[in-house]
């Protein structure tokens, strides 16, 4: 996956709002295998912003390493806005970064159900005490839709950003 203008833009975004905090962000990926750290990292100088990033595309790894409970998988299922949302604790507890930007979907051409189609995926980023949650079904195939899904969790940190000053 390329890493088209408005991404790279809305990494731009992002790194600006978070130096201007001086705070830093950790990414736990799935669906999008580590196209928004690819992002982020393609921004000049992201060292200073980008604390970790994750692939946890496994179901073990995000219980090993993030601490995501099998019971809230089972219960959910791994494309889930509680599990994503746990999946943010657990990256920012691992790294000690002030945001987190998380990320489990449905890209396809595979996996769907009749409650999660392709194109489903689950966010959340913000900081541990104040993360937003977001679940988008997006169109096209299984490139189209990593690639919507990297654009929203970027943007989506950066309007949170914006929204709490």
């Amino acid at each position: 996956m390329l890493i088209n203008s408005k991404i790279q833009q809305a990494a731009q975004t992002l790194g600006v709002l978070l130096q201007q905090r001086g705070a830093t962000v950790a990414i736990a990926e799935s669906c999008t295998g580590g196209a928004i750290a690819a992002a982020i990292t393609a921004v000049s100088g992201s060292s200073a912003w980008l604390e970790l990033g994750l692939v946890t595309y496994s179901n073990r790894f995000k219980e090993q390493l993030l601490n995501v409970p099998t019971a809230l998988i089972a219960q959910h299922g791994v494309v889930s806005e509680p599990v994503v949302a746990q999946m943010l604790l657990g990256v920012c507890a691992l790294s000690s970064a002030d945001y987190g930007i998380t990320v489990s979907g449905i890209a396809g051409p595979g996996g769907a159900t009749a409650q999660k189609p392709v194109g489903t995926v689950c966010f959340s980023w913000g900081t541990p005490s104040d993360a937003i949650q977001a679940t988008q079904c997006f169109q096209g195939d299984r490139d189209s839709v990593r690639e919507q899904a990297v654009l929203f969790a970027l943007a989506g940190l950066s309007q949170h950003l914006k929204s709490t000053g």
